[in-house]
């Protein structure tokens, strides 16, 4: 039986409903609703076994914040996401020492739009573990943070997972946060969320090139992904238009992945906000203002 495609937990959630009823129970998942800064979040709490058989993902917290607004880029709405995701994130956080070295890691192909949200993000990170460690009189309020673009196995020859554990066990950070391109079912969520989880991530998952992935047993430390849906898989997004209870099986080499036609400024305004956001929750002494001086 072939199944609908998604990365987020909110859809996976959603179809496990469809499936078996909206009255039936689902066992092992809490869920609810709420709001930060205007921006509706959804939080899908997977709590066991069960609650990971049912969902086909990991236990942990799933966090998706709807940015309405930001592709009409309305007023204040890159302020206010940035400050949601950083909300959210800190909360995340709450068990990573404040002082402890934070390792941003950007997942994915630059060369590839939809994919490259993490390189992305990566050039919008603040990187202060050289300025912690080399001039604490002037930089010691700051958290040290360092961040890595590990780009793809195609273009390095390195699985971006054997990279990322190479360098934790160089600089040894309390926490990794991994931001990558993710898939959705439904085109109203392609780069319209942002899903953040404490249960690690796999690199490739997006674009459907699943690696070793990225979490608290492969690390040997906390892992925290962001991801931001930017592709629906051809075969789910016919299911779902037609009604159909299968997805349609597809031809040898024919897997479609289909994305907005303006996905490159799609990607570059999220980008931005999502790696505001991460500086925002890793640094909450300084303001958007102020990222701004030091980013330029």
């Amino acid at each position: 039986m072939r199944i609908r495609r998604t990365d987020l937990a909110l859809e996976a959630r959603e179809l496990w409903r469809e499936s078996a009823g909206e009255t039936t129970r689902l066992p092992g998942v809490k869920a609810w609703e709420s709001e930060r800064e205007g921006i509706p979040v959804t939080t899908v709490h997977i709590l066991d076994q069960e609650g990971e058989q049912a969902l086909g993902k990991p236990q942990g917290r799933y966090v998706t914040l709807t940015l309405e607004g930001v592709a009409q880029r309305e007023a204040d709405v890159f302020s206010r996401a940035s400050r949601a995701i950083a909300g959210e994130l800190t909360q995340l956080l709450e068990d990573v020492p404040p002082e402890g070295l934070v390792l941003v890691v950007g997942l994915g192909n630059r060369s590839i739009t939809p994919d490259a949200v993490g390189p992305k993000v990566h050039e919008h990170t603040l990187v202060t573990r050289h300025l912690v460690d080399q001039m604490p009189e002037h930089f010691g309020a700051l958290r040290p943070v360092a961040s890595l673009a590990s780009e793809v196995l195609g273009s390095t020859g390195v699985e971006s997972g054997d990279l990322v554990k190479a360098v934790c066990d160089r600089i040894r950070p309390a926490c990794v946060v991994a931001v990558d391109a993710l898939a959705s079912r439904s085109l109203d969520r392609l780069c319209r969320t942002v899903q953040l989880a404490d249960s690690g991530i796999t690199p490739g998952s997006g674009v459907g090139n699943h690696r070793l992935g990225l979490n608290q047993d492969s690390l040997g430390v906390p892992v925290i992904a962001v991801g931001v849906p930017t592709v629906v898989d051809g075969a789910t997004l016919a299911a779902d238009l037609t009604g159909a209870e299968q997805p349609p099986r597809l031809g040898p080499g024919q897997d479609l992945l289909v994305t907005p036609k303006d996905i490159d400024s799609q990607v570059a305004d999220l980008s931005k906000i999502i790696g505001y956001g991460i500086n925002l929750a890793l640094q909450p002494g300084l303001d958007i203002q102020e990222l701004d001086l030091l980013l330029s």
